[in-house]
């Protein structure tokens, strides 16, 4: 009790001592309380922003749209640098601009294309540097390097450390080279008409030269990681690159024939941002490109400079009349048709003499660094419709669910049901349906079991692949807009999952009960990857006799081998050594020595009409989305939402699965045990359908010119379609086998 009565003590003191501070500081209280309500009110306020309610923000919305469509209704563009044009940019990409699966977040594009990515920021008067990229056209899928072109010559300076790539497989495979472009970007210095270079042009290289022009190839730049863009306000529509030239037809020149010009002065236009307040230097915003072209030597030849030679480096930038670094900006060459550069050889066949030169302005801006990459996406087609193909997909999943569920829930136990309760050898004599071929369901296929195992093995190896990539998309360890990137991923995956390859190829054969298990394993690793390596080889040869880009060197073709056979070989080795030392895969049947006699199958269970309307539902789910990768593939479109195409291949493993079944029990049905391969060649055959929808792209959305483009767009959808043959076959033939094995074994069999 004496000790209670201390303790209270002590506590009314120590109250009272801290009453006594609070009184002797007045103004310290009151700051507290102070910076305490200011918290309140903070939270408060954060809270009440928070809590926006349904109403309220539907009608903040209603007010957005109007507000932007009356924009767009007084004619302002989506493509300026203006602050209105980057606001109306922002309204329409705001779908795009959010990350997460089911709670989305708002976020700039930078943030969802280049995740972890940061600003560079450059002082002034520093050098900023440009690559040249391909030479490419949407008319044909041959790109050319940008210095086999004639162009002024490469620069002698080597790229920095902190802009350096490394060179991957990938971007080998595709013949992207990183490389110096021949202008000269110091930061917030404008230039006037530069002469760079004189090129002499006649002959072969002339008839080249028109012929680019003709198939509308550009040229590519990126300056600080930013394609370069060619905009228009009025026409309201930005392109990247800008084109080599352009043709006249003949109602324009008044010839008999179309005529071909050639852009050879470069207008280019920096927009920048400055805010000493949150960064310090400046930061590349916008890199846009106004091509002209002008004839510099119309009346006559220059034969006083250096052929080939960067007059700009070697300080020889006054050649050119009528164009000096020094001249004012009205003074700047314009597209003019008494001055376009003709792309045509002298009267008496003399070479064709071709000034190149350029100038550079640096314009301001108040748009921020990570709203740069919105223009690029104005026009690209809306999240919503890769939404409708999920759910295009999902429709297509639930029809076969209820067609699975009912033969697996109504037929199915019914009829094990009565198989069950049969009691007399009469009852069981009379037995009809899918019960009678129990004992030859499980027989091992009698045609090519080594090919069927090997197929099956490679369709694992890819799948998982896939799989394994687009988890490593999902998760952001890997960037599918880096594409030399991403494809040096798929092809490494490719051979580290061929363990997986090798381990279901083995436990498959050893189920057949065949005994050259050496031979299955060498031809799981070599059949499909020979397939590829073989029609990429022969295209490669073509390829590098009219000097395209993306021709391979033997270098590269020398690590593909190498990577082939020392390591993708041996991975596949390894799985087929733990797939031959597992259990044998157990049947709940017995398989009778004499093959049962398989009656009349009818016409929707018996190949190839079976083929064909299995194959139309796996390749049904994904055609929405299909269209959007094969524009990114050969439209040079952005493609970078990999999440909508990870459910997208999920649902196609699911459909995949469910119409094998579906198949399986009506073949089994008809009295026909012989499911092995049936069940592989009715989803494959959904590769085959692909390949029937290139050839409509090909023919509606591609405008190819030449017989090599076809060829090469053919032979790489070929490789397409063969391995989404093989993925789909191994799941429609893997579902078959736990389809078979889950039946029979819930059924009495004697």
């Amino acid at each position: 009790m004496a000790k209670t009565t201390c303790s209270a003590r002590l506590l009314i003191r120590a109250a009272l001592l801290l009453s006594i501070c609070f009184l002797l500081n007045p103004a310290d209280a009151g700051f507290r309380k102070k910076k305490h309500n200011d918290g309140d009110e903070r939270r408060a306020q954060a809270d009440g922003s928070r809590r926006v309610g349904r109403k309220e923000r539907k009608r903040i919305e209603r007010e957005k749209a109007i507000k932007y469509a009356q924009m767009k209704a007084g004619g302002q563009d989506q493509v300026g640098m203006t602050k209105e044009a980057a606001e109306l940019r922002s309204y329409e990409l705001r779908k795009k601009k959010k990350k997460g699966l089911f709670r989305r977040k708002e976020a700039s594009l930078a943030q969802v294309l280049f995740p972890g990515a940061s600003p560079e920021e450059y002082s002034e008067r520093e050098p900023v540097p440009a690559f040249v990229e391909q030479v490419e056209s949407k008319r044909t899928n041959l790109p050319f390097d940008f210095y086999e072109l004639p162009s002024c010559p490469q620069p002698a300076e080597k790229i920095q450390k902190r802009f350096r790539q490394r060179k991957n497989l990938g971007s080998r495979l595709m013949g992207y080279k990183l490389r110096m472009s021949p202008y000269n970007f110091p930061t917030k210095v404008d230039k006037g008409c530069t002469p760079l270079c004189v090129v002499d042009i006649a002959g072969k290289n002339l008839r080249w030269l028109r012929k680019l022009v003709d198939r509308q190839y550009r040229v590519h730049l990126t300056l600080d990681q930013l394609p370069l863009l060619m905009r228009s306000k009025e026409l309201n529509y930005a392109v990247r690159g800008y084109p080599v030239g352009f043709k006249a037809p003949p109602t324009f020149t008044g010839l008999q024939e179309d005529e071909f010009y050639l852009y050879n002065h470069i207008k280019f236009t920096i927009s920048y941002r400055e805010d000493p307040n949150e960064f310090e230097g400046v930061r590349i915003i916008g890199f846009d490109v106004h091509p002209i072209s002008i004839d510099y030597f119309k009346d006559d030849g220059i034969k006083s400079l250096t052929q080939d030679t960067n007059l700009e480096a070697a300080g020889k930038a006054d050649g050119f009349p009528g164009c000096s670094p020094d001249s004012p900006p009205d003074a700047s060459p314009i597209n003019e048709p008494e001055t376009y550069l003709k792309l045509r050889a002298g009267s008496s066949g003399e070479a064709l003499n071709i000034g190149f030169s350029y100038e550079v302005h640096w314009e301001e801006t108040d748009i921020p660094w990570a709203d740069r990459w919105d223009v690029y996406l104005v026009g690209s087609p809306d999240d919503e419709i890769h939404y409708f193909a999920i759910v295009n997909s999902l429709m297509i999943v639930v029809f076969l669910t209820g067609a699975v569920a009912t033969i697996m829930i109504r037929t199915l136990k019914k009829d094990i049901a009565g198989y069950n309760e049969m009691q007399t050898i009469e009852e069981a004599q009379e037995e009809t349906g899918w019960k009678l071929v129990h004992g030859d369901v499980f027989r091992p296929p009698q045609s090519y079991p080594m090919l069927l195992c090997v197929l099956v093995g490679s369709g694992a190896q890819i799948g998982s692949a896939f799989f394994a990539t687009l988890l490593a998309s999902m998760l952001r360890m890997l960037n599918p807009i880096k594409k030399g990137q991403a494809l040096t991923a798929m092809v490494l995956l490719y051979v580290f999952c061929g363990v997986v390859g090798g381990y279901v190829s083995a436990r498959l054969y050893k189920f057949c009960d065949a005994k050259a298990w050496k031979r299955n394993t060498i031809a799981t690793a070599l059949a499909f990857p020979a397939v590829i390596v073989s029609m990429f080889m022969v295209l490669n040869i073509f390829l590098r006799i009219v000097g395209a880009a993306t021709a391979v060197s033997f270098l590269t073709v020398f690590l593909i081998f190498l990577l082939w056979g020392c390591v993708a070989t041996p991975l596949v080795f390894v799985g087929s050594y733990f797939g031959y030392r597992a259990d044998k895969v157990e049947v709940p049947t017995k398989t009778n020595q004499i093959a049962r006699f398989i009656p009349e199958v009818p016409y929707y269970a018996s190949p190839p009409i079976s083929h064909f309307i299995a194959g139309m539902l796996p390749f049904g789910s994904v055609c929405i989305e299909l269209f959007f990768i094969m524009s990114a593939l050969w439209l040079h479109q952005l493609y970078y939402i990999m999440g909508f195409l990870f459910a997208v291949v999920s649902i196609l493993a699911a459909t995949c699965a469910q119409v094998s079944c579906v198949m399986c029990y009506l073949q089994l049905c008809a009295e026909d045990h012989r499911w092995w391969w049936k069940s592989f060649f009715n989803c494959a055959s959904a590769g085959l359908y692909l390949f029937l929808y290139s050839i409509w792209f090909l023919t509606s959305k591609l405008e190819l010119v030449g017989i090599l483009p076809v060829m090469v767009y053919l032979t790489y959808m070929s490789m397409i379609s063969l391995a989404f043959a093989l993925f789909c076959g191994t799941i429609g033939y893997l579902s078959c086998f736990w389809f078979t094995r889950r039946i029979y074994g819930a059924v009495k069999v004697d």
